[in-house]
């Protein structure tokens, strides 16, 4: 009886101990992805700031610039992308809308941005574009991949339709979570307007070409991210805008057209940490939790197949001991 019961035990036993790295490196990549169909959407501000009156081509100082960024999941597109690219792929449409302290547009930047839905690599495909211009994306965009590493990445900055390392600078903690800091630094450099502009009448397409003037931008971008999710939960960018030369500043070298410090709305941050904490336990079930439990649980029911099957071979001292002498009268 005690040999069957080891058998069993070492049977489930070896059971366990398979699952373990089949969660982790089987099951893994094929649960853990970005839902083709999320919607998100966050507010960002910046307190005070500056920004180009584009009536007088003035830089003036502001209460406040709202940029209001959407990103909506386009399932129809990832369906179509996925029956040639062999593998889950998520569309995300984003919009950022920019709008002064009045309410008015500054200006609003479409993107289509195609990846792969668990690692977080862009996927080249038909469409993929910022503000309507094809382009070509290498490394990541809004989303660290599952399980972020203290290391450098490759991020693609929209502005400049160019990728460019974002610099890991240390760990930290950030209401009550661990998280990775990342700094991207993109030094001046010349960008093409946005398409919609707040000056009735005016082509973006054209305005440089017909006045010589150009727009230059740099930023700071930095980003807390939550390692398990990859899923940043704070991020700011110290961002200046210039308009430079031509007859559109009337003999002036240069104007600021926004200059401020662009930072998560409160409220958001707030949702994002909260959202972002229930999905890390999800997260480390499938790569931490169960892996090592059932390897656990595996190693202890070996042992007691070990200690059963030794206990059964154990000598009966009872067995051992000599018959005793008959009595004699």
């Amino acid at each position: 009886m005690r040999s069957r019961a080891g058998l069993v035990l070492v049977a489930l036993a070896v059971f366990l101990a398979a699952l373990s790295p089949l969660l982790r490196w089987y099951a893994f990549p094929r649960l853990a992805k970005i839902p083709a169909g999320q919607y998100q959407e966050m507010v960002l501000e910046a307190k005070p700031a500056t920004l180009l009156d584009y009536g007088t081509l003035e830089a003036k100082k502001v209460e406040k610039v709202t940029i209001v960024q959407t990103l909506k999941g386009n399932v129809e597109e990832s369906e179509r992308i996925e029956r040639t690219a062999g593998r889950d792929v998520v569309v995300w449409d984003s919009l950022s809308y920019i709008q002064g302290p009045d309410g008015a547009m500054v200006s609003r930047i479409p993107e289509r941005y195609i990846f792969d839905a668990h690692t977080q690599e862009p996927v080249h495909a038909t469409g993929e574009s910022v503000d309507g211009d094809a382009v070509r994306r290498e490394g990541i965009e809004f989303k660290w991949p599952f399980l972020t590493e203290k290391r450098d990445y490759v991020y693609f900055d929209a502005q400049a339709r160019t990728s460019a390392p974002i610099h890991y600078k240390g760990t930290r903690q950030y209401r009550g979570l661990e998280v990775y800091y990342f700094e991207q630094t993109i030094p001046w450099t010349k960008v093409p307007y946005p398409k919609r502009m707040p000056i009735p009448g005016i082509d973006a397409t054209t305005l440089e070409r017909q006045t010589g003037t150009t727009r230059w931008y740099t930023t700071k971008r930095m980003f807390w991210v939550e390692p398990v999710t990859g899923a940043p939960v704070n991020g700011e960018e110290i961002h200046r805008e210039e308009l430079r030369g031509g007859s559109l500043l009337g003999g002036r070298d240069k104007v600021t057209a926004f200059a401020g410090h662009v930072k998560m709305r409160p409220d958001y941050v707030d949702s994002t940490v909260e959202l972002v904490t229930s999905q890390r336990g999800t997260v480390l079930l499938l790569t931490s939790y169960l892996p090592w439990g059932f390897l656990a649980g595996g190693a202890a029911l070996l042992a007691l197949a070990l200690w059963l099957e030794a206990r059964g071979r154990r000598p009966d001292p009872a067995g051992d001991a000599p018959a005793p002498e008959p009595l004699r009268v």
